[in-house]
């Protein structure tokens, strides 16, 4: 890393004081017409108000391992309270492994081990209950649809299939980790909710929402915190859909994870000194030489486009691509690139660009990056000086990844399934897919070429005062949300915290 700042540093940052290092902020109340408005109760569904009784039953659902196929992983495993709503590594172990954030491991048998890494760092769920959020996961492949396409008006994977009555695109959002394999769902064979998701059937009679609506109705505890969340629509345990499982983990998320109280909201809300001098020549970077707000804009810093900013890619991508000689090194029949937003759209000039986060609490919120390849804010600053320096300059570092230790992988006997370790060799050409795209110049460039930032620089101090500004971003509620975590849930399955 030490080889990377050097670099970096040599190319795109002029070393000096710079013109911010007088006293006073220079010329503050000129920015105010680039700044965005403060955030109030109406920015959030429902005003910031869900029904109480539809939170709570969300909070218990998000805490629940009763919605994943093995009962063994929740939402919360990997967007967790105790890791600023995400789980605080680059990529998560998923389904299988036990345990949070950077104490996650998988186990010695079969039965708790994994197949694969997550491909995509766990994103962080504040603010997300905001109406301006209509564009979710990395590659926004659930969307709001204005046009009325769709069911429900929202564009997802299950297009057509998805069940009306979604409240809103989050809990539209909600319905799908449920049938990931890596995150939730586990391996075909092992439950009968993977083998539905093996067959492609969410929607569909004993789909994956109808099991689970199933497994929730079964729960007496449950079908009370349904019919008090939903006294109009659920009188009977089989009044109960997966639907209104979505919509109440939406309500939950809104209220629970609303953060707007750092200092640089209220210097929105007009306390000019909750900020201080560092902060506000960080900001006025941030809103002008620096050109941060070009693509972090509006009240919560997106403008929730799709960007390619030449982002190092780690871990196994998404199976996107052409280039087979990682197949003709290790013999397994994968590739490795992650085309992003391009996955979504099928369009090449949508390859490697991914939804600009929003920057609130991001102190909090590293690895950074969508597969989490910088560990520190500073990093992630210098990238967007020269990304294509920065991603020419970057090496691929052991401690970015979880150990993932001995790996299973289906095999097939006739009309049956087994799971087995993988043997040395393929384990071996399986570990090479962690830094593979990164280490082949050929992929690598693909990224480069793609990459539509335009070069900046900046002195270190000024680095300096973004990286301040940033934290500015922090409310100081999100350092501590462990009074979110229930002490029990109703199915009486574990909980992690």
């Amino acid at each position: 890393m030490k080889r990377l700042l050097g670099t970096l540093a040599s190319i795109t940052v002029l070393v000096g004081t710079g013109y911010w290092d007088n006293a006073q902020t220079h010329d503050e109340p000129t920015l105010h017409h680039l700044l965005p408005p403060a955030v109030a109760d109406t920015s959030y569904y429902d005003n910031g108000s869900p029904r109480e009784e539809k939170i709570e039953l969300g909070r218990m659902l998000f805490f629940d391992k009763v919605l994943s196929g093995n009962e063994n992983i929740s939402c919360a495993t990997c967007h967790h309270p105790n890791h600023a709503s995400a789980d605080g590594v680059a990529l998560s172990l998923g389904e299988g492994a036990a345990g949070l954030g950077p104490d996650r491991r998988p186990g010695p048998t079969p039965k708790d081990s994994v197949h694969e890494r997550v491909p995509r760092n766990s994103p962080a769920v504040f603010n997300l209950g905001a109406r301006e959020f209509t564009r979710l996961f990395h590659d926004g492949r659930v969307e709001t649809d204005p046009n009325g396409y769709f069911e429900g008006n929202f564009v997802t994977p299950a297009k057509w299939k998805l069940p009306a009555g979604l409240d809103n695109v989050l809990a539209a959002q909600a319905m799908f980790p449920v049938g990931s394999p890596t995150e939730m769902a586990g391996q075909k064979g092992e439950n009968s909710i993977a083998d539905a998701v093996s067959l492609n059937n969410m929607a569909g009679k004993n789909g994956v929402w109808e099991q689970l609506a199933f497994r929730l109705q079964s729960i007496p505890a449950y079908v009370e915190l349904f019919k008090e969340a939903y006294p109009e629509e659920v009188q009977q345990a089989t009044d109960i859909t997966f639907v209104h499982a979505a919509n109440a983990i939406a309500a939950f998320e809104t209220q629970a994870f609303r953060t707007d109280g750092s200092p640089f909201d209220h210097y929105l809300r007009g306390s000019r000194n909750k900020m201080d001098r560092d902060e506000k020549r960080g900001m006025a970077l941030f809103y002008g030489e620096a050109q941060c707000s070009s693509c972090h804009a509006g009240a919560f810093q997106t403008d929730h486009d799709f960007h390619a900013i030449a982002m190092p890619q780690i871990g196994p991508g998404k199976a996107d691509g052409r280039h087979a000689d990682y197949w003709r090194a290790s013999g397994h029949e994968a590739f490795l690139e992650d085309f992003g937003r391009g996955r979504v759209t099928v369009r090449p000039e949508d390859d490697f660009k991914f939804r600009t986060p929003s920057l609130r609490n991001v102190e909090l919120t590293g690895p950074w990056g969508h597969d989490g390849a910088y560990e520190t804010l500073a990093e992630v600053v210098r990238h967007h000086l020269n990304p294509v320096a920065a991603l020419d300059a970057y090496e691929p570092r052991d401690t970015e990844l979880l150990p993932i230790g001995r790996v299973l992988e289906l095999t097939a006997s006739g009309s049956s399934l087994s799971q087995s370790w993988l043997s040395d060799t393929r384990q071996k050409g399986f570990e090479l897919r962690d830094s593979w795209v990164q280490n082949n110049p050929e992929l690598r460039s693909r990224i480069a070429q793609a990459n539509e930032l335009p070069r900046v620089e900046l002195t270190e101090q000024e680095v300096d005062d973004l990286v301040a500004f940033l934290r500015s971003l922090t409310d100081p509620r999100a350092k501590d949300l462990a009074e979110l975590v229930p002490d029990d849930v109703p199915s009486g399955l574990t909980i992690e915290d």
